[in-house]
C-alpha cells in the first residue's frame, strides 16, 4: 500500500514494486486542462469546416473534409464503419473535452455539483474509447502509401486535427484520476 495523502505540489507517487506512476500533483492542473480542452475544441471546429485532404490523379480531383468522412463511408454501404468513425474520431473526443471543461472549471473554482461524480466516471471510462491518436497515425501512414499513386495536398483541417490530437492528449494527461477524485470528495464533504 502506498500512502499518497502527503503529496505536495510537484510531487508524484510511484508503485515501489513495478515503478508505475500512481499519481502526480500538478500546480494549476485544472487551468491547464481548461486551456488545452478549449484549444482542442477550437481546433476540432476548424478541422470540421475546412478541407482535410485533396487528391488529384489523371486530371481528376477530389477534396475531402473531416465531417464528410462518415458520410462517404455510409454512401459506400458501410454504415457500421461510418458510425464507428464518427463516434471515435469526432463525437466521443468532443464530448470528453466538453465534460473535462465543465469538470475542471468547477474544480478550479472549488464548486461542488451533483453531476461531477457521474461526469468524472464517464470521462475516465470514455477516454479509453477515443481513437484520436490512432486516426491521425492511420492518416499519416495512408498518405505515405497514396503519395506514390496520386498528388496529395494536405489541407488546413489536417493540421488543425493534428493540433487537436496534441491538445486532446495533453488535456487527458493532465487529469490525474486520484487527484480528481480527492478534490470531488473534498468539495462534496465540505458542502
Amino acid at each position: 500500500m502506498v500512502d499518497v495523502s502527503e503529496l505536495t505540489t510537484g510531487m508524484s507517487a510511484s508503485c515501489p514494486r513495478c515503478g508505475f506512476m500512481l499519481t502526480r500533483k500538478r500546480r494549476d492542473a485544472y487551468r491547464r486542462i481548461i486551456a488545452f480542452a478549449s484549444a482542442g475544441l477550437i481546433f476540432l471546429f476548424v478541422a470540421n469546416n475546412y478541407p482535410f485532404l485533396s487528391f488529384s490523379s489523371s486530371g481528376l480531383e477530389s477534396v475531402m473534409t473531416l465531417r464528410q468522412t462518415p458520410g462517404a463511408l455510409w454512401a459506400n454501404d458501410m454504415p457500421e464503419v461510418s458510425l464507428l468513425v464518427a463516434a471515435f474520431i469526432l463525437v466521443i473526443p468532443a464530448a470528453i473535452l466538453l465534460m473535462m471543461l465543465a469538470l475542471s472549471f468547477s474544480l478550479s473554482q472549488d464548486r461542488y455539483h451533483a453531476w461531477m461524480t457521474p461526469v468524472a466516471k464517464t470521462i475516465f471510462l470514455a477516454r479509453n474509447w477515443s481513437m484520436v491518436e490512432v486516426f491521425i497515425i492511420g492518416v499519416i501512414v495512408s498518405l505515405v502509401k497514396i503519395a506514390a499513386m496520386a498528388t496529395v495536398e494536405i489541407g488546413l483541417a489536417f493540421w488543425a486535427y493534428a493540433a487537436f490530437t496534441i491538445c486532446f492528449t495533453l488535456s487527458v494527461a493532465h487529469l490525474d484520476r486520484y487527484q480528481c477524485w480527492q478534490d470531488i470528495e473534498r468539495l462534496g464533504v465540505a458542502r
